[in-house]
């Protein structure tokens, strides 16, 4: 949003400089984001008077000039058509920087003379396109600075330019006039008043204008006048001037006047040629299929349910949004139809993102502009076009009514505190509202028609600080409620996040932040279906809630990989999504490997990551959050994992803690990700939560028996797994048997086809009696029974 700082002043009374402005501005939340000062590039420029003038004696279009200035009388060449003798002109001296030719004025010769300054145009100095001379004063000093003169004599061509940020939720502030309101709120001045005189109606108009039944959900509100007789042509000087300061470029005094209003109240407006218009107008909605030659030249094909303005012949206007080609105004233009509506800001939102159209109007009516502005708008616009464009106008035409914006919400001064902490008087917070254009009885406060914004109690509690200003906010330590150490406030959750963050980092792997939208066609390869696709996704790339972590960790990878990191580990933790209703989410850590192993192996040398590196970082993660040390490791996971090179880690067969494996090929090809890669996923709310336990920490309990170890080799048949094996030798004197573990597989040789050999270490730990050799042989026996009645295999001889 720009405006410069006398139209700013046209609605607001005030004595503060521009930098207070500026401050103020970003202050109240209606950042500053550039000021354009003419005054800053014109400082260096003089006044200067032309005392002679001659004919360059080698150029015929040149002339010597003999110039009084601040710095004596100099030598100028000039060649503008206008240097004479007797003349004020605007001097730059050697040394001064000439915005219009983007030059620094030099001393140099031309054509053999010497020449020590320039006399400008206003082209050169960015005053304006005129070039056919150079400026010629009514009066000044010599010596005098142009810029100081152009102030006293022209401000406008000094007029400082401010451009500021308007967040979504003010749309109040897209208008001269809300920015000045909160100005004036803020005690930078007061605000002028706004009132118009109706220009009184001459004649009935014959053309009508009707809303559709189905249509008036989106258009609630349409007005308008009739003006015959006007004179179409270039907008007057202050008028071209204000557009030009803020990039709009003058058209005709009808356009100009609806680009005015669109950027001082708020209020876009649209004027139709009434000769093009063909009977009466009709709001509603498109069929389909109708083509609309717009005002940029364009040809827009409607899509079914857009509000469009038509004629008997069809449409004219993309309903707040552009006008149509076909009844625009022209020089030729007598007859005018001056629209003032209200549209539904969602519909002109996806009517505008449909047809890719952007317009000052789209922008704001998809923000919300003032319904109850709306007939006032007319007025204002159809009393500038009779005083300046003469002709005369017919009564007021109406389709519907003004929507009902009313709402009231009660003032508690006393939450300010609460929710914002600061202190601010009663009547201080009643006054800021009141500024601001609420209407205060009581305790309530009703929101004036210019603020969809508010929209409950905590609104007005933020207009008051907002007011009041946010930098007076000063930190203050909460106060404490208890004595002694304080209760810890971290769930086991958070705690449980924080510490799998600290352990994946120190395991070597690089956290990553991945966004939770993915493509459709990666979410289908990790289980996604459309229950977790987004309505308005900000790209085809971003369509889905990310069933899992592991799509995104794989994706960076490949961009690693593609950069020539090919070896990379990285985790991520945060939500997956199942769909798209409140349960359906849950915290996954995950991690990934890909390539080889780093140079720290033995003697300096690498290998391809395997399982058990992704089996390693699973199990030291769990263990860092508290998972119990005792765990099946199953098969049978999703189909993105390689069907044999996978475990699930469970707390039996359906609670499960994690998984990790290799990642099945497919979905590495179709990822694009060079391997091997290897990866893992933790959910570490299904992990038990911790026992509560003593402060104090209990005995140690050390043996202080030599412990036994007997191995034990068995044949089994080829498709039974050691965790059988070893969960049955374990359980056969679960007091005595410390640890059972798998140090050797045997396949083929003398054992056949379909069996194979699988030695185990199995530890005893005594703790009351050295054990004797018939004990351990009961033992071993036991354990040989065991592992017969679980696999079926035999004690290998």
């Amino acid at each position: 949003m720009k405006f410069t700082l006398s139209w700013l002043r046209d609605h607001l009374e005030t004595e503060a400089t521009l930098d207070e402005i500026l401050y103020a501005l970003t202050d109240l939340g209606l950042e500053v984001e550039g000021v354009e000062n003419p005054g800053d590039r014109l400082k260096d420029f003089t006044i200067g008077k032309v005392r002679a003038a001659e004919k360059h004696p080698d150029a015929d279009k040149l002339k010597v000039c003999m110039v009084e200035t601040s710095q004596g009388e100099k030598q100028i060449i000039c060649g503008a058509p206008n240097a004479r003798e007797g003349i004020t002109v605007v001097i730059a001296h050697p040394g001064t920087y000439v915005p219009g030719i983007d030059t620094t004025i030099q001393v140099g010769k031309i054509r053999g003379v010497e020449s020590h300054g320039m006399m400008c145009s206003e082209r050169e100095m960015e005053l304006s396109d005129e070039h056919d001379g150079i400026i010629e004063l009514p009066s000044g000093e010599v010596g005098e600075r142009f810029v100081d003169w152009l102030a006293a004599n022209d401000p406008a061509k000094v007029d400082p330019v401010i451009e500021i940020a308007i967040t979504p939720n003010r749309p109040d502030a897209l208008g001269v006039r809300g920015i000045a309101r909160d100005l004036a709120a803020r005690g930078l001045g007061t605000m002028k008043p706004l009132s118009v005189e109706p220009v009184p109606a001459s004649f009935e108009a014959e053309t009508k204008v009707t809303i559709a039944e189905d249509t008036l959900d989106g258009c609630p509100l349409f007005c308008g006048r009739v003006v015959r007789g006007v004179k179409n042509g270039p907008s007057p000087q202050w008028l071209q001037d204000r557009l030009r300061a803020i990039g709009l470029r003058p058209i005709s005094f009808l356009v100009d006047v609806t680009n005015f209003f669109t950027y001082d109240l708020n209020r876009p407006l649209h004027v139709f040629d009434l000769d093009k218009v063909k009977g009466d107008l009709r709001i509603h909605r498109a069929e389909g299929g109708e083509t609309l030659l717009a005002l940029d030249e364009r040809t827009y094909t409607l899509q079914p349910g857009q509000m469009v303005i038509s004629d008997s012949e069809g449409p004219e206007s993309l309903a707040g949004i552009m006008g149509g080609e076909e009844t625009g105004c022209t020089e030729e233009t007598v007859n005018v139809f001056v629209e003032s509506a209200y549209w539904d800001p969602i519909q002109i939102a996806y009517t505008g993102r449909a047809l890719k159209i952007n317009s000052d109007a789209r922008y704001r009516f998809e923000r919300g502009v003032d319904p109850a502005f709306t007939p006032q708008g007319v007025e204002h616009a159809v009393r500038m076009i009779v005083d300046i464009a003469g002709g005369e106008a017919s009564q007021f035409i109406q389709a519907g009514e003004v929507p009902d914006t009313s709402r009231a919400y009660r003032l508690d001064t006393d939450r300010v505190v609460s929710l914002v902490g600061m202190e601010i008087p009663a009547e201080e917070q009643r006054h800021s509202l009141e500024a601001l254009g609420f209407t205060l009885d009581g305790d309530m406060a009703s929101v004036p028609s210019w603020r969809p914004d508010v929209q409950g109690e905590a609104d007005l509690v933020e207009e008051v600080a907002r007011i009041a200003s946010l930098t007076k906010l000063e930190g203050r330590p909460m106060p404490r409620t208890e004595t002694g150490v304080p209760k810890p406030i971290l769930t086991t959750g958070q705690k449980r996040q924080q510490i799998a963050r600290r352990t994946a980092a120190a395991l070597g792997l690089n956290e990553c932040v991945t966004y939770s939208f993915i493509d459709a066609a990666s979410a289908e390869l990790f289980g996604g279906d459309d229950s977790a696709r987004l309505e308005n996704p900000i790209s085809s790339e971003m369509s889905h809630m990310r069933p899992q972590i592991l799509p995104g960790l794989l994706q960076a990878a490949a961009r690693n990989q593609a950069r020539g990191f090919l070896d990379v580990g990285l985790f991520e933790v945060g939500a997956a999504f199942s769909g798209s209703e409140p349960g359906e989410q849950e915290t996954q850590i995950a991690g990934v490997r890909i390539g080889r192993t780093g140079p720290k192996e033995v003697h300096g040398t690498s290998r391809a990551v395997d399982l058990y590196d992704a089996k390693a970082d699973a199990e030291a993660l769990l263990a860092a959050i508290g998972a119990p040390a005792k765990v099946q490791i199953l098969r049978g996971a999703e189909g993105w994992w390689h069907p044999g090179r996978h475990g699930r880690i469970c707390l039996g067969p359906k609670k499960v803690l994690g998984v990790f494996g290799e990642l099945h090929p497919k979905v590495l090809e179709a990822l694009d990700v060079k391997g091997p890669a290897v990866g893992f996923v933790i959910w570490p709310d299904a992990v038990p939560e911790p026992r509560k336990t003593s402060a104090t920490r209990g005995a140690l309990t050390a043996p202080d028996l030599q412990a036994v170890e007997r191995d034990f080799a068995f044949v089994v048949d080829a498709d039974v797994d050691a965790l059988t094996l070893v969960n049955a030798a374990a359980g056969a004197e679960k007091g005595l048997i410390e640890d059972v573990r798998v140090f050797d597989q045997f396949v083929g040789g003398s054992l056949g086809e379909g069996k194979k050999s699988l030695a185990i270490t199995v530890r005893l730990q005594p703790s009351t009696a050295t054990l004797t050799d018939k004990e351990i042989e009961a033992v071993g026996a036991k354990i040989v029974e065991k592992v017969q009645k679980a696999t079926g295999g035999t004690l290998r001889g």
